[in-house]
């Protein structure tokens, strides 16, 4: 039996470097040696098994880049060699949502490295993984693998940006500046967006937020909900933002999104931390605002492989360390803020955002 090696979330909390199989294509589908896979919140705030989506043994790691090894029958219009990304979600093509354009909703869908009740989907945290051809998309040239693993997270801003209907010339409110946020943030300074503002308890990420596009960052803590909410409408001709986009996914954040829109606004839920969340409800029906989810990806990849092409996104800003594949679980206790074995999580090392592993 090929072996290779992988990053095994064993139990609860507890990750290994195993030796497994190598995974074998079928038909439709390719192998791809794995060349660069960030570590992306989800998985952070999931291992532990909180969330219900990383059941253990489970092999997690869904933003990645690589080089095709090996591709199955019926396979077309890709070979070995070929330097690619793919979408962190795979999907049927045949489905209802698939055909009207919508496949991240689709039924059945599955999530790389992802594991519910439902489906259990290994990922890229491993030297090779298997994913269907239709989910691929081609690197450009001068885009490195480290860059072309975090087109998922700026995907996922995208969709978010595009969901919220903003224009060129209008104004936006970013609630939370993790790697989502600032991800959000560069999205919104290249679609235009002023001012732009980040919201943030984090000092080095306020700094980050301003370094990626934000023209003004505040502390909720230090203004205070009036405070920021006043600061808000000041800067924005005395209304509110025309869309604001919540990255966190917890109850303050959200209120803090609400609340700074403007009266007819959109607020964006991107933030997937807790299953629920009281809201200001009131001031949602009595100021007309839209709430609008946004899941994932919608196959937004090209535009972002050609803004990085384009030199239009800072990625490198966002990458705090590259480290081998070996060293993935003392990067998790980092980014998680616990110690070794420890349940729960808390806040990451400052100055941490993204760590992308190499296998």
């Amino acid at each position: 039996m090929v072996t290779m090696k992988a990053l095994v979330l064993t139990a609860p909390s507890t990750l290994e470097t195993r030796d497994v199989p190598v995974p074998e294509p079928g038909l439709g589908e390719v192998r791809i040696s794995v060349q660069a896979v960030g570590i992306c919140g989800s998985d952070v705030h999931g291992y532990d098994g909180s969330s219900g989506r990383r059941i253990p043994p489970l092999i997690m790691g869904h933003e990645a880049s690589g080089v095709i090894d090996s591709a199955g029958p019926g396979v077309t219009g890709w070979k070995p060699g070929d330097r690619v990304t793919f979408d962190s979600t795979v999907y049927r093509l045949d489905d209802w949502y698939s055909r009207r354009g919508s496949y991240h909703l689709s039924d059945g869908r599955e999530v790389l490295g992802v594991a519910t009740g439902e489906f259990h989907r290994d990922g890229c945290y491993a030297e090779y993984v298997v994913v269907p051809q239709h989910i691929l998309f081609r690197i450009p040239e001068g885009v490195t693998f480290e860059h072309a693993a975090l087109v998922e997270p700026y995907g996922v801003a995208m969709h978010a940006v595009t969901l919220g209907r903003l224009h060129a010339g209008q104004s936006a409110v970013v609630v939370g500046c993790g790697t989502i946020g600032l991800c959000l943030i560069q999205i919104l300074a290249a679609a235009g967006a002023t001012p732009l503002i980040g919201i943030d308890l984090d000092a080095s990420r306020r700094v980050t937020a301003r370094s990626m596009g934000a023209s003004d960052v505040f502390d909720p803590r230090e203004t205070g909900a009036d405070g920021l909410a006043a600061a808000i409408r000041t800067l924005t001709g005395g209304r509110g933002a025309d869309a604001s986009f919540e990255a966190v996914g917890a109850p303050a954040p959200l209120a803090t999104a609400v609340h700074a829109a403007r009266r007819g606004g959109t607020v964006v839920l991107v933030g997937n931390l807790t299953p629920e969340a009281v809201f200001p409800y009131q001031a949602v029906v009595t100021r007309e605002l839209r709430l609008q989810g946004s899941c994932s990806i919608g196959g937004e990849y090209d535009e972002v492989l050609a803004l990085l092409a384009a030199g239009r996104l800072s990625p490198d800003r966002l990458v705090s360390a590259v480290a081998p594949l070996e060293e993935g679980a003392e990067w998790f206790r980092r980014l998680g803020g616990r110690p070794p074995g420890a349940a729960g999580h808390g806040a990451p090392e400052p100055g941490l955002i993204k760590v992308i592993l190499r296998p």
